[in-house]
């Protein structure tokens, strides 16, 4: 007998298992079923799953790794690191002069970086593989996400699992109201709190409400990733297509929007010269301010410059305000202020009393005070014998004039208050018969003689606006007569600023909506009990654990119980749950005053 009773035991335990085995494999298959398809994001491999041999297995796997998040990220990565030595490094998309400048400081540097496409990173092959392989990467992760989000959808949100209280968030009470009523209350609840319902799959001994809402999630980060595609395309486009020029202008002086105007001009590869907007502008005046007091004293308040443009040969002139921030558009052209400073008016008569230069020179600041350096040049000069020669200028205009002992002489205040140009003058061979081009702001002496005085020292003024000074051995008088203002301008054309601004903010938006829209269900089951009562049964399930779901769930709960308001009368006595909750252990439904209350310890409350 006792053989046969350890048999038997054994035999009922082996059966126990095996039962116990199955419904918690079928548990535990329904919970994943319930929270499946919560998001289309690609799913990440553990390890890399090395393919078969054979190039179509290669080029499958190839793609895979191409168009997987972590592969994304990575290219992101390297791009942003790509384009640091563009900040880094002097470009000849930005300013040639400055590229050859290095080259010539650093003989070593200069053509490794060269043959490295360092002076010309963001069109280099390799930033431009980085590039591409990020394009493909993102429209391969984008395109199934995509059409995989809206087979979701077409769908209906899955049936409720068979043990609600297994979920991270349930509640449950009894209720008078119908089995019918709860769950066409319940439907009409949810839809009105804007989820998408499925059922109620009803009949007279009960069913269940299944509804789904925060699809926004899904399509925030479907949106940053097309917003990036947007503004990588922004980018080719205003890299390919784009204009760029810069000119100074001073009063009174105007410019034609032709490239023969312009003091430095670049553009992208795919730009068409002869399709430049026709357009012109005068600079008519230009006014800046400066604080005078405190510790921003002469920081700039307001720069401004009052302009007439006209569009077209023959178009009717308009007046316009450029102000820092505020171009002036005309048509896909916008005029940039970005510079400021001045120019001394000075006139030069030669050693035989005729004018031989008079103008405007504008001179470049050096400082935040404007201390400002520049040249004079006249090359139609005769000297006191008639000879032809050639006369040059170089030195510092100060708008207020201070000197000391260590820099000499310096602006104190940017504005006109006190302004003395300093020159220097030389007589001989400017240079400018060559051929060769030169920088109009600096002074080639190598062929020039500096003046000297009586006492044999080096010929030096400092004037004052109406004075004037006469050079040695009757070269002739240089006169100081007045002080003009002048500023820079950037006119630039940039045809994807537009899709890369709009790219931008709806990156923003949409990563706002991924990290901020929980992706979240909730069933509602309403069944008869063996008292008569209806059981009313609800849980939530969200993508990620959030304490919104339990509070969430709670305030569909109160709102459902003012159409099926908990029973008063206590639950029949033996009348418990059907189903073991998350412990393993038989818990009793909860009466009237202590149902309504989310759990999310995987107990019915």
């Amino acid at each position: 007998m006792a053989t046969a009773d350890v048999e038997n035991t054994a035999e009922n335990a082996a059966e126990n298992t095996a039962e116990n085995t199955a419904e918690n494999t079928a548990e535990n298959t329904e919970h994943r079923e319930a929270g499946a398809r919560l998001s289309t994001a690609p799913r990440e491999e553990t390890a890399l799953e090395v393919p078969s041999l054979g190039p179509v297995g290669w080029a499958r796997w190839a793609w895979r790794q191409l168009t997987s998040m972590r592969v994304a990220l990575i290219l992101l990565f390297l791009l942003s690191l790509a384009a640091v030595p563009g900040s880094m490094i002097p470009q000849n998309s930005a300013d040639p002069s400055v590229v050859e400048d290095f080259k010539r400081r650093h003989e070593t540097l200069g053509p490794l970086y060269d043959k490295l496409q360092l002076f010309d990173v963001y069109s280099s092959v390799w930033f431009s593989a980085i590039y591409i392989l990020l394009f493909v990467s993102l429209i391969g992760c984008i395109l199934p996400r995509t059409w995989q989000f809206v087979g979701q959808l077409r769908g209906r949100p899955p049936r409720a699992p068979r043990r609600l209280t297994r979920m991270p968030a349930h509640t449950a009470w009894r209720t008078d109201t119908g089995p019918e009523e709860v769950l066409t209350a319940a439907r009409s609840l949810l839809r009105g709190r804007r989820f998408r319902t499925a059922g109620p799959d009803a009949s007279p001994a009960g069913g269940s409400v299944s509804a789904e809402k925060g699809y926004l999630r899904e399509v925030g980060n479907l949106v940053f990733h097309v917003s990036l595609i947007v503004m990588l395309l922004a980018f080719a486009a205003g890299t390919q297509w784009r204009s760029e020029g810069g000119k100074l202008i001073v009063e009174g002086d105007g410019f034609a929007n032709t490239l023969t105007q312009y003091d430095d001009f670049t553009s992208g590869a795919l730009y068409d010269v002869g399709a430049m907007d026709s357009f012109g502008f005068t600079l008519k005046d230009f006014e800046a301010s400066f604080e005078r007091s405190g510790p921003q004293r002469g920081t700039p308040r307001d720069f401004r410059a009052d302009v007439t443009y006209w569009e077209g040969a023959d178009g009717k002139e308009r007046k316009a305000r450029i102000e820092v921030n505020h171009p002036l558009e005309v048509g896909d052209t916008q005029v940039y202020l970005i510079g400021h400073g001045y120019a001394p008016v000075v006139s030069v008569t030669d050693g035989q009393g005729e004018l031989a230069y008079r103008g405007p020179v504008p001179f470049l600041p050096q400082d935040g005070n404007i201390t400002s350096t520049g040249v004079i040049k006249v090359t139609d000069y005769r000297d006191k014998d008639g000879e032809r020669d050639q006369l040059g200028f170089q030195g510092i205009f100060t708008p207020t004039y201070g000197i000391d002992a260590e820099r000499g002489p310096h602006s104190t205040f940017p504005e006109l208050d006190y302004p003395v140009l300093s020159l220097n003058a030389f007589h001989g061979d400017l240079g400018v018969d060559s051929g060769l081009p030169q920088n109009v702001y600096q002074l080639d002496t190598d062929n020039m003689e500096q003046f000297e005085d009586e006492d044999g020292d080096l010929f030096r003024a400092d004037l004052r606006p109406g004075e004037s000074v006469e050079l040695p051995d009757g070269a002739g008088t240089l006169k100081f007569e007045s002080v003009k203002e002048w500023a820079s301008f950037q006119v630039s054309q940039e045809p994807g600023e537009g899709w890369a601004l709009a790219g931008a903010v709806a990156a923003v938006l949409g990563l706002a909506g991924s990290l901020f829209v929980q992706r979240r269900r909730v069933w509602i089951r309403a069944e008869r009990g063996e008292d008569g009562t209806t059981v009313v049964e609800m849980a939530a399930l969200g993508r990620s654990e959030s304490v919104r779901i339990p509070e969430e769930l709670g305030d569909l709960a109160l709102a459902l119980q003012s159409g099926a308001p908990p029973s008063a009368a206590p639950p029949a006595a033996g009348d418990t749950e059907r189903e073991p909750n998350a412990a393993g252990k038989t818990a009793a439904a909860p009466g009237a005053a202590e149902g309504a209350g989310p759990s999310s310890r995987g107990e019915t409350e």
